[in-house]
Order: C-alpha cells, then structure tokens, then sequence
C-alpha cells in the first residue's frame, strides 16, 4: 500500500537519529552505573550519609529513565516496522491508521529525547528559581507579570513540574509587580534558562477606557536552585538584611508576621527575597542560599567574558532588550527574537505550550548562537 510505503520510508529517516541520540546518552555507560548504584544500595551502611544516599538515588532514577524511554524507542521503532509489514500482507486501513498514530507518538518521544542531549550545562538538572518582574507600562505591566506567571505555572504542570512561591507582591492596582517561585523537577532549569530576558505583550488595553493598544514590558531571571552548600563568601558588612510582613494571594503556608526576608548585595546591587518558608530563620537560609548561588554565577560569567551567559539579566526592563515579543493586536503572534521561532497562535502560547519556543532555544545555544539580525521592532 502507498500509504505504507511512505510510512516506511518515514520511519527509516529517523534510524540515523535515533543512533545519535543513544551514543549521545551513552546509554551502555548508563547501564553500567545503573549496577554499580543498585550493588551500593544494597550495602548496610548505603544510608550513612543521608545526603549523599540521597543524590545516588536521584542519579539512579535519572539513569534509569533515560535507559527506560530509548529502549521504549526502539520497541516502538520495532512494532511500527512488524505493523507496516502485517499492513502490506492483509491491506487494512485499520492498521494504516494505527501506523500513523505510532508514528506521530515515535517522533515525539524522539524529539524529546533529542532535546534531552542538549541538557549538557553544569547546572541544568537542577530545579529552577524564577523571578518575574514589572516594568515600563505602570498596571500594564503588573498585569502581563501575571499573564507569565500563569504562563509558566501551566507549562511547569503539563511538563510534570511542581511549582513553589517563594515570594510575591502585588501590584498597587491589579496584577503582580514581582514574584519569585521554584520549579522542582529534573532538567527544570535546562528548560527554563530559554526564558531569561525580557518579554514584550502589544495588545488592546483592558485598563484603557479609550481602548488604545498598549505596550508592556516584564522581565524574567532564572537561576539553577543548587542543593549542595555554595563555597561562595559574603563579608557581613557587604549585605543589608530586612525584614516584612509577607504577602501574597493566600494561602495557610503565608504567614503573615514580619517573617519575610530581603537581602541586598551591595558590591552587585543584587537582591533576594524569601517569604515562603514557615519561619523567619528558614527564609533568611533560603534568601541566603539563593544570594550565594547569583553570586557564584556572576563570578562564572565573568570569568568566561560573559555577562549574560547563564542568567540573561537585563537591567533595563524596556524597549530594545526583549527576547520574545507576544503581540495579541492587532493580529496574534508570538516571536522570540533570538531563534526566530514564533507561533500564530499566542493564546495557546499563553497557557504554557512553551516547549517548542525552549527546543528551538537549546537548539540555538547548541550552534553556537547564530545572530538571527532581530530587531526591536520585530
């Protein structure tokens, strides 16, 4: 059958990807670990160090699911060639139809297992901690914060991810001047450093009673949350520590004494905050950490000539600094400057289907950051 035919010729253009994918996880080396790691568990004192215990078990199980999907791969590469072969033996359009499916679901799994091995950076397994900020555009602005929060909120679920408020502010009239949050999961950061810059929204007013076209700016920072102490030293007298009352869109984990915390780095002008955690103590650790772990990554992009290398920060939140521009008016689209990925589609953008706007990023990084000639106006 043509169908077939087609359907075969597809999936054999993928073989030479597929073997790439697997020498570049080097699975047999995975393999390997994956017995040494299950001989260690099985020793009486496995569980000394609780710390150590504990990073073993999360490497065994990120082994084992890498293990897990390419050998789900190749059985899946397997049963669509016995399909296409059972399809040209009775020509049932059934099993056509089914080799569609499987091909779809194959290439997807591969997509994503592809993007996997661009996870490479230091730091990109970890979890991430990201701060959205307000500005040029006044309540505009606090409102488009609180279109990304939700935006990333969404993608951190349908990705898998758990999403944790680490501090929040509202804004004087509506939306969100800043918001700090954590997104716990595997690989979180490696995505989400794609996001780090600022982002662009044109659209129709809703605070406008003229209904003129607005332009909003916010700005994202991302960083690794790294679990392990940072070797970083911070002299007392370089660091201011306040503390207030925390704020948020409620909740029983909010406490509302004067428990929250803010850390400013005077040497950088970096500042931190905390308010999530159930004591004042637990949020000066938490702001403290997140303090040592901006600092380490300074001094990393300072020592590679690199001043936007790992974080993206831009000090001016306005025209002429956005990564991705999101316009919903006068038509739709969305365009990341960098890539030049976009999509027509912003309202699906908006409720978190980010995940192509982050592969083309990795893809970008991956060929050495090709200027793309984006402007301003794009």
């Amino acid at each position: 059958m043509i169908e077939l035919d087609q359907f075969k010729q597809r999936l054999a253009s993928h073989k030479n990807s597929m073997t790439e994918v697997r020498d570049s996880l080097d699975v047999a080396a995975k393999k390997a670990r994956i017995e040494e790691l299950e001989r260690e568990m099985e020793a009486p004192d496995f569980w000394a160090d609780a710390q150590v215990s504990t990073n073993k078990m999360k490497e065994l199980k990120s082994m084992k699911d890498d293990v897990l999907i390419i050998d789900k791969l190749e059985d899946l590469y397997k049963e669509i060639e016995d399909y296409i072969e059972l399809g040209n033996e009775e020509e049932d359009q059934e099993i056509v139809d089914t080799v569609g499916l499987l091909i779809e679901e194959f290439e997807s799994d591969l997509e994503t297992l592809r993007m996997k091995t661009l996870l490479s950076g230091e730091y990109d397994s970890d979890s991430a901690i990201v701060t959205l900020h307000s500005g040029a555009g006044g309540v505009e602005a606090c409102d488009w914060v609180q279109m990304l929060y939700r935006m990333y909120s969404r993608w951190a679920s349908d990705a898998g991810f758990s999403v944790e408020e680490l501090d929040y502010q509202e804004g004087d009239e509506a939306g969100i001047k800043s918001v700090t949050f954590q997104v716990n999961g595997e690989n979180a950061y490696g995505y989400l450093k794609s996001e780090k810059g600022i982002h662009r929204l044109v659209r129709i007013s809703p605070f406008n009673a003229q209904g003129k076209r607005q332009t909003s700016f916010a700005s994202c920072d991302v960083m690794p949350d790294i679990e392990e102490d940072v070797d970083v030293e911070i002299k007392d007298e370089d660091i201011r520590i306040d503390t207030y009352r925390s704020s948020g869109a409620g909740g029983q984990h909010i406490n509302k004494t004067s428990s929250a915390i803010r850390i400013t780095h005077f040497p950088t002008g970096i500042v931190v905050t905390c308010q999530n955690e159930r004591s004042q103590f637990q949020n000066k650790d938490k702001a403290m950490q997140m303090l040592k772990t901006k600092l380490l990554l300074l001094k990393q992009e300072e020592n590679a000539a690199k001043a936007s290398g790992i974080r993206g920060e831009v000090s001016d939140i306005g025209w002429g600094n956005q990564i991705r521009s999101y316009v919903l008016q006068p038509y739709t689209m969305v365009k990341d400057l960098r890539t030049g990925e976009e999509s027509g589609n912003a309202d699906a953008v908006l409720d978190g289907k980010l995940t192509p706007f982050m592969n083309a990023y990795l893809k970008w990084l991956s060929l050495g950051c090709p200027d793309r000639g984006a402007t301003a106006e794009d």
